[in-house]
């Protein structure tokens, strides 16, 4: 990881910081405001352009890894999203459907460096990615509607126009300009020269985001300076159970090290930023929706680093069971 992606979470925690204080400034509330969804869109492209949805017909190869994975992320955790929000959310429906909406957009770029840190399957975690974001695409309005319709007003014409105007338009223009770079200046040059260029600016439009949210709604979070703590322990639940369900998974279906690692953070890992984007367009007038969004940047990088550090331990201990072939080059 470069600069940027190795602290997203500084940079996410000083977008914060500094959102609050220049929402204290006479006139900036306003401003601040009609530059979340842009920002948002900027980073939404960025994050698009870099998925080789070209890959969706040959990918499901491995049907135990991948099978499994479209089966935790798309039925097991939207239930659980939905029982931990019940648990711990039940006083405040509007961080229960931020919850939820974290919840069910499986993640779609960051679950690949840390199965790399970690020694695990890249290639397979790659062929994974197009279905995560296709499908989320799809399900997404049906969870809200689902799930969601009962805690909060759920305007269902905002809902299709945002799935429109958030995702697929950046995901239109992401494909144009990956298809026409790779024409142009060949695949070679797009993939060592232009796509490492992504990944730190959806971090750098994330931050200017999540601090533009903060500056036009820093009266919300003053008078409620509570709430969004209250969305970190189901968040840091969620992880806990989906991790032992991974090593659960792993070891009914004989993963290997490799398969295991790349499993597990294809369930943990969410896609906080399209869920945030979303909720922006969608809920105008519940603001605490896409704060709660907020926490799942905050809180992911450093929970999947400790989880990449216990997958480090269980390799180097050869603690996994289920490899037939040398696995590791320790040099």
């Amino acid at each position: 990881m470069d600069f940027v992606e190795k602290y997203q979470s500084v940079f996410v925690l000083v977008a914060i910081l500094g959102g609050l204080a220049l929402g204290q400034v006479s006139g900036v509330a306003p401003l601040a405001d009609q530059l979340i969804l842009p920002f948002l869109m900027v980073m939404l492209f960025a994050a698009f352009t870099g998925i080789p949805l070209s890959r969706l017909r040959s990918a499901f190869g491995n049907r135990r890894v991948i099978g499994s994975s479209l089966l935790i992320n798309f039925i097991w955790s939207p239930l659980l999203a939905v029982a931990l929000g019940a648990v711990f959310l039940r006083n405040h429906p509007a961080l229960w459907v931020g919850l939820i909406m974290l919840m069910v957009t499986p993640c779609t770029d960051w679950y690949l460096i840390f199965t790399d840190i970690a020694d695990g399957d890249v290639p397979l975690a790659t062929s994974i990615l197009p279905y995560n974001l296709v499908l989320q695409l799809i399900l997404l309005p049906l969870y809200l509607y689902v799930f969601a319709g009962q805690l909060v007003a759920l305007p269902v014409n905002l809902l299709v126009q945002s799935v429109v105007l958030v995702l697929i338009v950046p995901l239109v223009f992401g494909g144009i300009t990956r298809v026409g770079l790779s024409r142009q200046m060949g695949q070679q040059w797009f993939n060592r020269r232009f796509l490492p260029k992504l990944s730190p600016l959806q971090i750098v439009f994330l931050s200017l985001a999540i601090g533009a949210m903060f500056a036009s709604q820093g009266k919300v979070i003053l008078n409620n300076p509570g709430l969004l703590a209250l969305i970190a322990v189901p968040v840091v639940v969620f992880y806990a159970i989906n991790l032992g369900i991974g090593f659960g998974v792993g070891r009914v279906f004989s993963f290997s090290y490799k398969e295991m690692v790349c499993f597990n953070n294809t369930i943990l890992s969410r896609n906080s930023p399209t869920a945030l984007a979303i909720a922006v367009v969608a809920f105008p007038n519940e603001p605490l929706i896409p704060l709660a969004l907020v926490i799942g940047p905050l809180l992911e990088l450093p929970l999947l680093g400790i989880i990449a550090q216990v997958h480090i331990v269980i390799r180097d201990r050869n603690w996994w069971p289920f490899d037939t072939t040398v696995l590791f080059n320790r040099n």
